[in-house]
C-alpha cells in the first residue's frame, strides 16, 4: 500500500495511520470506498458507545452576521474535554450552527462527531444548541465550561460581554423583581419570619421583614446585583447610564 495514499487518507480523516492503512487494504486501495468504510465504521463505533454516561464537556460559541451560536459538547472525562480534537470539534458545531441554524446542526452532528469517536475512544454528545439574534451581543465563556451570551438593545459589545461575564460569576435566577413568582416570595417571607423580633411594634417588624426579603433576592436578581468589575453600581444602572436594554441572556453550564 502506497504511503502516499496512507497519508493522504490520514490528513482527510485525521486517523490513525493503522486505521487508514486498515481502510485502504479492505478497499483495495480505492481511496473513495476506504473513506465509505471508516464512515460506516466511525458510526458503528460511535454507536455502541453511546450509552456510556457524558459528565463533562465543552461550552462553544461563535458569533457573526449578527446572530451568536452558543453549543455544549460532552464527553465522558475532562482528559478528553481538554483534547484539542474536540475543542476542534466543538468549535466546529458551533461554526455551523451560526451558520446554518439549530435544527441543520442537530442533523449534522452525527457525521461530524462519530469520527471524533472512533479516533478519541469516548462517547461524545452533542448537547444544547442555542442561536440568538439582537442589535448587540456579547459572549464569555469561562474556562470551556460556563458560557454566557447576553444580548442588548443599546450600548456595544465591550458592554454585552462584560455583563455576560457578570452572568457567569454571579448566576442571577432572575432578570428583575417582577420576575420573582409570587409563591416564592411567599415561602422567603415565611421562612424569614421566624428571624424578626416579635417585641418590637409591627410597622418595624414589616420593615425589617421586607429588609430580609429584599436582600435575600437582590442576591439573585441580575438587575439589582452589584456589578462585578464595579460594585459602586448595580447592573440596572450600570445599562441605563449606558442607555442599553437587557434584551435576553442564555446560559450553559457543565
Amino acid at each position: 500500500m502506497s504511503i502516499e495514499l496512507i497519508k493522504q487518507m490520514r490528513d482527510a480523516t485525521g486517523l490513525s495511520v493503522m486505521q487508514c492503512k486498515k481502510a485502504l487494504e479492505e478497499a483495495d486501495g480505492d481511496m473513495e470506498k476506504a473513506m465509505m468504510l471508516l464512515k460506516k465504521k466511525s458510526s458503528d463505533v460511535a454507536a455502541k458507545k453511546a450509552d456510556r454516561e457524558t459528565s463533562t464537556g465543552r461550552v462553544a460559541v461563535q458569533t457573526g452576521n449578527g446572530k451568536t451560536a452558543m453549543i455544549t459538547l460532552l464527553c465522558e472525562t475532562d482528559f478528553v474535554a481538554k483534547n484539542e480534537d474536540f475543542i476542534a470539534l466543538a468549535d466546529t458545531l458551533a461554526t455551523h450552527a451560526l451558520e446554518h441554524g439549530k435544527e441543520a446542526t442537530l442533523e449534522k452532528s452525527g457525521d461530524v462527531i462519530s469520527p471524533v469517536i472512533q479516533k478519541i475512544g469516548e462517547n461524545i454528545q452533542l448537547g444544547t444548541v442555542e442561536v440568538v439574534e439582537a442589535p448587540v451581543c456579547g459572549a464569555y465563556v469561562h474556562n470551556g465550561s460556563i458560557g454566557v451570551v447576553a444580548c442588548l438593545d443599546g450600548s456595544d459589545e465591550v458592554l454585552a460581554k462584560d455583563i455576560a461575564m457578570h452572568i457567569s460569576a454571579m448566576n442571577p435566577s432572575y432578570v428583575a423583581k417582577d420576575d420573582i413568582p409570587e409563591e416564592t416570595v411567599a415561602k422567603a417571607k415565611e421562612t424569614f419570619a421566624g428571624e424578626v423580633d416579635t417585641s418590637k411594634p409591627a410597622d418595624i417588624q414589616e420593615k425589617i421583614l421586607q429588609g430580609k426579603i429584599d436582600s435575600y433576592f437582590k442576591e439573585q436578581t441580575l438587575m439589582e446585583q452589584s456589578f462585578i468589575k464595579d460594585p459602586s453600581k448595580t447592573i440596572g444602572q450600570l445599562l441605563s447610564e449606558k442607555g442599553a436594554n437587557l434584551v435576553t441572556f442564555i446560559s450553559q453550564k457543565i
